[in-house]
């Protein structure tokens, strides 16, 4: 396949992952990790994944100023100036602003993907092309797409979006975007099959995109067009100085909620963002029980539809009389928890971090 020079990639790589305690912590992330056994860790497959369709030299990852060693360790085949590190976690707006005015600065033909790093694709061709279908159509109109999810289930775990019925060419306007709903609204949303799960994977022109900041969130545009420095030396500095003074807003909120130029692409490539313990579970083989067991000596009695990972293989576990739960235990933490309960494991360790002033194992 012969690779578009204009076309370029942004990894999102900074998130702490909390929901996946006790094995994703804030010093070695869910992202570093090979959660799902397959030899490379899940921004590893990313990395992989996108460069089929995209230059290598043209993959740029952002992450937070302390992963961006533990970056380049994984990605050895990259350069040091292709992994951005945030000096201050300030959501998504500030990160697509700053890689779009960066890549505008060395291609202003570009195309971007934007691509989180802990997401599962089981069918990567379908994916490829439904990228490549994206970046075609941004590359031509000034618009923004996304890709959304056909819902196979109920979920109310996903943001969804509300696409127009009128078809033109598997390309949909999009109407609006539905924060998490309840369980009812989840269950109206799929019936109508008007609705989409909300992938977070974007695909737009550096221009298109930096029109859309000038509109929507012009204080945010105006301080990072003011930087001189992009591609030299000079950039981490100019850009550092002004990080922790931007406003902490989502794309989804300050760009793509208000904007008329947002179409989607109903995609079926096989995703799940991997957002929870229940997540990985759903997409793990499962023995007669319902059980996905990860260890070497892991016994189950009267246990059905469990998850039980350890990495511990001088420990003998022996579970008896549960349905419908997570056990996850390291050499830090222990955590025993509903499967329906696991979108409360960051409040959880909220609490804790409290109790244990600071909770340096978290």
């Amino acid at each position: 396949m012969i690779k578009n020079k204009d076309y370029y990639c942004v990894i999102l790589a900074g998130g702490i992952g909390s929901r996946f305690w006790p094995i994703s912590t804030s010093k070695l992330p869910k992202q570093f990790h090979d959660i799902l056994g397959t030899g490379k860790t899940l921004v590893q497959q990313t990395f992989d994944r996108l460069n089929k369709i995209i230059l290598k030299e043209n993959i740029f990852i952002i992450t937070n100023e302390e992963y961006v060693d533990l970056t380049l360790s994984q990605l050895p085949h990259i350069s040091r100036e292709q992994v951005i590190g945030e000096t201050v976690m300030m959501n998504t707006a500030a990160c697509n602003a700053y890689m779009a005015e960066k890549i505008f600065h060395l291609n202003p033909n570009a195309t971007i993907i934007v691509a989180p790093s802990d997401h599962l694709i089981l069918e990567e061709k379908s994916f490829m092309k439904d990228i490549l279908f994206g970046m075609d159509r941004a590359s031509k109109k000034d618009i923004l797409v996304t890709l959304g999810i056909h819902p196979t289930r109920p979920d109310t775990g996903y943001g969804y979006i509300e696409f127009e019925k009128k078809n033109v060419d598997k390309f949909h306007k999009v109407k609006s975007f539905k924060e998490k709903p309840d369980l009812e609204t989840a269950y109206k949303f799929v019936e109508s099959k008007r609705f989409l799960w909300n992938s977070g994977i974007f695909v737009w022109s550096a221009q298109s995109i930096l029109n859309s900041f000038q509109k929507y969130l012009p204080d945010m545009y105006y301080t990072f067009e003011s930087v001189e420095g992009y591609n030299t030396n000079r950039e981490k500095n100019e850009v550092d100085k002004i990080y922790p003074n931007l406003q902490k807003i989502s794309i989804d909120y300050g760009i793509l909620e208000k904007s008329d130029n947002v179409w989607v692409i109903p995609s079926s490539f096989g995703w799940s963002d991997l957002g929870t313990w229940g997540a990985l579970y759903e997409n793990f083989d499962k023995n007669e029980d319902g059980n996905v067991l990860h260890g070497n000596h892991v016994y189950t009695y009267n246990t059905a539809n469990t998850i039980i990972k350890t990495n511990r293989d001088n420990k003998i576990f022996i579970v008896d009389g549960l349905k419908d739960y997570i056990i996850v235990d390291t050499d830090n933490a222990l955590l025993v928890c509903p499967k329906n309960k696991d979108q409360k494991i960051k409040e959880y360790l909220d609490n804790i971090k409290k109790m244990e002033n600071g909770g340096n194992f978290i």
